[in-house]
């Protein structure tokens, strides 16, 4: 815990920690072993969940990546991936649900997969969680929003707190809000594990009251570390206060 020490000062601590039990349900997560940056393998994923279960969770939605260049992942692939995680957790009696839909990352072959309706979504309202280039806004994003929506999907957009050409442009979230895409914020945000701006950002944003979506964005087990340091903040306190916040109804 040395290096998270460092991370995240004592000072920074004001608040009892408290169960996540209010959000039950984690809807951005890297588990299924070994087909993106997340868990490269299944005792690494068993380990995650048991962290997860500890944190009170009920139910995790687990979202690999899709990316033409990195991660070419498909349904099929995704699904069996699902398949043998969740035998696993029923061999090793684990106390908690997973579910599988994918992050895309919003770019020209997504398109196509849209096209096709050849993506996973979560939840009755087919929510889909996309994800933005952390360099430059795409071109089309304006577009592919209104394809999403006339497709029947609700857009949910990934750490939307993370994307810094917004930063200083806080209108083009509005804009995103006001074209029906809903908004996730990762909890490791509020720490300060992204940098000072994304934090100053997430905040504002939970003042605002614009999150739907509160995700772990749980590559590995600091995240999940973070999150029970996130536990002892006012934002944190504040977000969970709010009653638009959608995880607890999937």
């Amino acid at each position: 815990m040395g290096i998270l020490n460092k991370l995240f000062p004592k000072k920074e601590v004001t608040i009892d920690p408290i169960s996540l039990d209010f959000l039950n349900n984690d809807i951005h997560s890297h588990l299924i072993p070994g087909i993106d940056d997340g868990s490269p393998d299944m005792e690494t994923t068993l380990s995650l969940l048991e962290n997860f279960i500890d944190l009170g969770y009920k139910k995790v939605i687990t979202t690999p990546h899709i990316m033409s260049d990195y991660y070419k992942n498909t349904p099929d692939i995704i699904l069996d991936g699902l398949d043998k995680v969740r035998k696993e957790i029923q061999k090793n009696n684990l106390k908690i649900e997973i579910e599988a839909a994918a992050e895309y990352n919003l770019e020209p072959d997504f398109e196509q997969l849209l096209k096709d309706n050849n993506v996973l979504t979560f939840g009755q309202e087919n929510y889909l969680l996309f994800e933005l280039s952390f360099f430059d806004e795409p071109p089309r994003l304006s577009e592919v929003i209104w394809d999403m929506r006339e497709k029947g999907y609700c857009p949910v957009l990934a750490h939307v707190e993370r994307y810094a050409y917004w930063h200083q442009n806080y209108d083009k979230v509005e804009e995103m809000i006001n074209r029906g895409v809903k908004l996730q914020l990762n909890i490791g945000s509020i720490t300060g594990a992204y940098g000072p701006e994304v934090k100053k950002v997430a905040e504002k944003m939970i003042s605002d009251q614009i999150i739907d979506f509160v995700g772990s964005d749980c590559h590995h087990i600091h995240h999940l570390e973070m999150i029970d340091h996130a536990k002892r903040l006012h934002a944190f306190h504040s977000l969970i206060q709010q009653e638009q916040i959608l995880n607890k109804t999937l």
